[in-house]
């Protein structure tokens, strides 16, 4: 693997843009190097479409003079001393900011665990399309499905590298393999799709591609002939996958960022019962060949798995140096690196599953909303009211009878997370991991 992405070479780069700006006059720097290959094949009734292979490298040098900062970036560093002093010269006459900085040395990373993170294997484009063209050929089998939408196989893997001029040099290799599939069901104006897809660290965890094509093709059949129902409040279940734009909702809202500008409606709820009891929310930044998993953060530091919410009762801010300093608290090492800085965020996120499966669920319920899909971004960070589109179908004695769309959710996220019960059906493979949940007695607008 070293043959595709050499880390030596990006350790060098990073550390000759630290020395060099040291020299230029910074009181103290940080340099992330950035790399990676990525491979992608698209295949569409059984013919390759596209390939598309890219390779980049970006490096990113943030300086501090005094309580001043500022970040550049290159793609290609032919001179480290120019780069710097371009820095140096910007944070001069920028702002002060009183939060910035460095991490503080004692928080710095000493020895990283193995957490497989990298699959050692690089997959050509004749497996990728193999991949793609058995998923898609699985889901053209499927009584109902007229075409196809298009199968993608993908794999990427990047290198990043740390270096501060406190000290820390760390680095590390992550990999992603990626296979999605979209059928179509159903002609003329009456068609409707769906997909189905699958995201791992390693290949050999991936699903079956039979099984993704399979499964995209029955969810685009479920779909045809949608109705749209009448405005009422009813009980909804949301499937797993729409479930977990519920848990990002509630990442930005604790977002020590949110909190520090006060536009999270969660800020002032440290330490109060926000779930019902027995909700768990966990954050763990070293789950073994997790989305999200690293061995240290934005600043070369980490922190523990968080019980971010711990039997309903909200426990932790996501924070890093910056925001817990503004914040007078503590950073727990969840800084993430973008843009001219970093800002705090989530790792592998995870609301631990319930009891029943959502079929038991929509058994107690007798009748409701199964939602499958959500469609807008209507959430106010500041105030949590909710109004999202989406479609699924309608569910009598706990069975659906009829593919519903067209129709929108309103209610506020307080009350929702109150009200939240969650399914055993957990899918952990994503970095924002959710089973399906129960909200009872939400609006719903239809016609």
């Amino acid at each position: 693997m070293s043959e595709v992405i050499d880390q030596s070479e990006l350790e060098i780069r990073a550390a000759r843009l630290v020395d060099a700006a040291k020299k230029a006059g910074a009181d103290a720097c940080d340099a992330v190097a950035v790399t990676g290959v990525s491979l992608s094949v698209d295949v569409r009734d059984g013919q390759v479409e596209e390939t598309d292979r890219a390779e980049g490298d970006d490096v990113t040098l943030r300086v501090f003079v005094g309580k001043k900062t500022a970040s550049v970036s290159a793609n290609v560093l032919d001179d480290p001393m120019a780069l710097a002093e371009r820095a140096v010269a910007m944070a001069k006459v920028t702002p002060e900011d009183p939060y910035a900085g460095l991490a503080e040395p004692e928080r710095l990373v000493k020895n990283s665990p193995d957490l497989e993170m990298l699959d050692p294997t690089e997959v050509r484009a004749g497996r990728l399309a193999d991949l793609a063209k058995e998923a898609e050929e699985a889901g053209l089998t499927v009584v109902g499905v007229t075409k196809s939408g298009g199968a993608s196989a993908s794999w990427r893997l990047a290198g990043i590298v740390l270096v501060t001029s406190h000290g820390f040099s760390g680095s590390y290799l992550s990999s992603r393999h990626g296979l999605s599939m979209t059928a179509v069901a159903g002609e003329g104006t009456a068609m409707e799709r769906d997909y189905d897809y699958d995201y791992r660290v390693f290949l050999e965890d991936m699903e079956n591609p039979a099984d993704i094509g399979r499964r995209a093709g029955e969810r685009a059949v479920r779909r045809l002939n949608p109705q749209k129902i009448s405005t009422r409040t009813a009980n909804v279940v949301y499937e797993s996958r729409a479930a977990k734009s519920l848990l990002g909702h509630f990442a930005g809202a604790v977002n020590g960022s949110s909190i520090a500008r006060k536009t999270s409606f969660l800020r002032e709820k440290m330490g109060q019962q926000i779930f019902a009891p027995g909700i768990q929310i966990v954050d763990d930044p070293f789950k073994r060949r997790g989305a999200a998993t690293r061995p240290f953060d934005g600043e070369g530091t980490t922190g523990p798995a968080l019980d971010m919410v711990e039997d309903g009762v909200l426990k932790h801010w996501f924070l890093d140096g910056a925001t817990s300093r503004e914040l007078g608290l503590e950073s727990n090492g969840r800084a993430h690196r973008g843009g001219s800085g970093t800002s705090p965020g989530a790792t592998n996120l995870t609301l631990a599953p319930g009891e029943k499966t959502p079929e038991e669920m929509m058994k107690d319920l007798g009748e409701g909303l199964l939602v499958t899909d959500l469609i807008g971004h209507g959430v106010n960070g500041v105030t949590g009211d909710y109004s999202r589109g989406a479609s699924g179908f309608w569910f009598e004695n706990g069975e659906p009878v009829q593919a519903v769309s067209e129709i929108t959710i309103a209610g506020n996220l307080i009350d929702m997370f109150g009200r939240m019960v969650p399914a055993r059906d957990l899918d952990a493979r994503y970095s924002v991991a959710a089973p399906s949940v129960m909200i009872e007695g939400l609006a719903i607008a239809g016609e």
